[in-house]
C-alpha cells in the first residue's frame, strides 16, 4: 500500500487521542502522522511525541482551519487525510480513501461516520441554499420516495456518490489540491469549516464525494461541546459560510428551509409528546441571527 500522511489537530483532546493511537497502529501502519497542537493544558502533546508524530506546536490556537493547514504543510506524501482526534480507525478503510483520492485527484473524498453504537451519522449533507431543500424541510425524509430521500439525507446512501459537503472529521485528497484550496479559510477560527471548504471546492468544480462502504468511528464535537452546544455560534458560522460561497439569494432560502425545518420538528416532537428544547433553542438562535 502506497504511504501517505494523516493530520490530526489538538485541543485538549488526550483522551480522545488515547483512544485513536492504537487504532492508528492497527489500521494505518506506515502512514506519516502530524499533530498540531493548539495550547493543549493536557497530555495529549506528550501522547503524540511518544508515539512518534511529527508535532507542531502552535500555542496561540489560531483555530481548527489554520491548525489544519499548518499541518498539511508537513504532508510528505501525495495523499493527506485530515482526522479529527475524536474519531477512530475500524478497518482498513482509510487506506482505501487514499488510494480513491489518486485514482479521483480532483475530488475530496469522505468515509461514512458511526456513531460509538455503530449508528450512521449525520455526517453528508445536501447542497444547502436551493428550492429542492425545502421540500424535506416540510416532510419528514423517511416517508420521501428513495432518489428524494437520499437526495435529502445523502449520508443514508449506500453507493458512493457526490455530496453538498461533509464534516471534515475524515476527509481524504490529493495534498497539492488540499493546499491548492487551502485547504481552509484561516479565518473561520471554529465550526462550519468543512461546509465552507465543501462549498468553495464545489464552486471551483471540486465535488465532495461520500463512500459509504469505508467507515470511521466520530465520537464528535469534544472540543466545543464540554459547556454545551453553542447554538447562536452554529447558526452564524453556518449563515455566513452560505452566504460567502453561495450568496445572498442561497442564504435566504438556505434561513427558510432552516426555520422550516426546526419548526416541523418542534411540531412533530409535542405532537409525540417528546421534549423538544433542543429544536426550540435552535430556532430561536436562528431567529436572532436572522434578525441581527
Amino acid at each position: 500500500m502506497s504511504p501517505f500522511t494523516i493530520v490530526v489537530v489538538l485541543h485538549d483532546s488526550g483522551p480522545e487521542l488515547a483512544a485513536l493511537l492504537p487504532t492508528l497502529v492497527r489500521h494505518a501502519a506506515g502512514a506519516q502522522l502530524v499533530v498540531v497542537d493548539t495550547g493543549s493544558r493536557d497530555d495529549g502533546p506528550a501522547l503524540a511525541r511518544e508515539h512518534g508524530a511529527e508535532l507542531v506546536e502552535l500555542p496561540d490556537n489560531p483555530g481548527f482551519g489554520a491548525a489544519n493547514n499548518a499541518g498539511l504543510a508537513r504532508a510528505r506524501h501525495d495523499v493527506t487525510v485530515l482526522l479529527n482526534p475524536d474519531t477512530e480507525l475500524v478497518d482498513d478503510s482509510v487506506h482505501e480513501l487514499a488510494a480513491l483520492a489518486r485514482i479521483h485527484p480532483r475530488a475530496l473524498h469522505a468515509p461514512r461516520l458511526l456513531e460509538p453504537d455503530g449508528a450512521v451519522q449525520r455526517s453528508a449533507h445536501p447542497l444547502p441554499g436551493t428550492v429542492g431543500a425545502l421540500l424535506p424541510a416540510l416532510v419528514h425524509p423517511p416517508l420521501l420516495p428513495r432518489a428524494l430521500r437520499e437526495r435529502a439525507e445523502p449520508y443514508r446512501a449506500e453507493r458512493s456518490r457526490t455530496v453538498g459537503w461533509a464534516i471534515a472529521a475524515c476527509l481524504a485528497a490529493r495534498t497539492g489540491l488540499l493546499r491548492e484550496l487551502g485547504p481552509f479559510d484561516p479565518a473561520v477560527h471554529l465550526l462550519a469549516e468543512d461546509m465552507e471548504l465543501g462549498l468553495r471546492a464545489r464552486a471551483r468544480g471540486i465535488p465532495t464525494v461520500l463512500h459509504p462502504h469505508l467507515r470511521v468511528r466520530h465520537t464528535g464535537g469534544h472540543a466545543v461541546l464540554r459547556a454545551g452546544e453553542p447554538f447562536a455560534l452554529l447558526a452564524r458560522r453556518r449563515r455566513e459560510a452560505v452566504a460567502a460561497t453561495l450568496g445572498r439569494r442561497a442564504l435566504a432560502l438556505d434561513d427558510l428551509a432552516q426555520l422550516l425545518t426546526f419548526t416541523t420538528r418542534i411540531g412533530a416532537r409535542a405532537a409525540l409528546g417528546r421534549d423538544a428544547t433542543r429544536e426550540k433553542a435552535q430556532l430561536a438562535a436562528l431567529r436572532r441571527e436572522i434578525g441581527s
